[in-house]
C-alpha cells in the first residue's frame, strides 16, 4: 500500500504541475484572446472615427467650393451688369450726339414726368375718394383702409423705386 501511495504522490507531484500549467495556459490564452478582441474593437472605432473626421473634412471642402463658386457667379453677374450699364450709357450718349439741348432735356425728363404724373394721379384719386367718403360719413379708419390698401402700397412703392433707382433696393 505504501508503494501505491508513493506512486500516487509521485504522480500527483509530477502531474499536478502539469495540470496547473494546463489551467494557467488556458487562462492565459483566454486573457490574450480578450485583449486581442479589445484591440480589434479599438482599432475599428479609431478607423471609424478617422473616417468620420475625413468625411467632415471633405464636407467642409465641398462647402468651401460651393461658396467660392457662388462668389464667382456673383462676381460674373456684377461684371455683366456693369458691362450692360456701360453699354446703355454709351447708347444714351450716342443718341445725344448732334441733338439740341432742348431734345436732351426732353429725353432726360421722361422718367420724372411719368413718375410725377402717376404720383399726382394717385394723390388726386385718393383725395377725391377721401372727400367723397367723408361727405357720406364713412369712418376715418375705413377710409384709410380702403385708400391705403396693399395694392396701393405696392403701386406707390414701385413708382418710387422706379424713379429713385431699383438697383439701390436690390443690394
Amino acid at each position: 500500500m505504501l508503494t501505491l501511495l508513493s506512486t500516487l504522490i509521485s504522480f500527483l507531484m509530477g502531474g499536478l504541475p502539469k495540470l496547473l500549467e494546463f489551467f494557467q495556459d488556458r487562462a492565459d490564452k483566454k486573457h490574450e484572446l480578450n485583449l486581442a478582441q479589445m484591440q480589434i474593437t479599438r482599432e475599428l472605432e479609431l478607423r471609424k472615427a478617422g473616417f468620420e473626421a475625413q468625411e467632415r473634412i471633405e464636407h467642409i471642402k465641398s462647402e468651401q467650393l460651393e461658396t467660392e463658386s457662388a462668389a464667382n457667379t456673383k462676381q460674373a453677374l456684377i461684371g455683366a451688369q456693369q458691362a450692360e450699364m456701360q453699354a446703355i450709357y454709351a447708347h444714351d450718349m450716342s443718341l445725344n450726339e448732334g441733338t439740341s439741348e432742348w431734345m436732351k432735356n426732353l429725353r432726360a425728363s421722361v422718367r420724372p414726368v411719368i413718375t410725377y404724373g402717376f404720383f399726382f394721379l394717385l394723390l388726386f384719386v385718393d383725395i377725391g375718394l377721401f372727400a367723397y367718403g367723408w361727405s357720406r360719413d364713412v369712418p376715418f379708419t375705413e377710409l384709410a383702409e380702403m385708400l391705403w390698401d396693399s395694392d396701393t402700397q405696392a403701386l406707390f412703392a414701385s413708382i418710387i423705386a422706379f424713379h429713385f433707382g431699383g438697383r439701390a433696393f436690390g443690394k
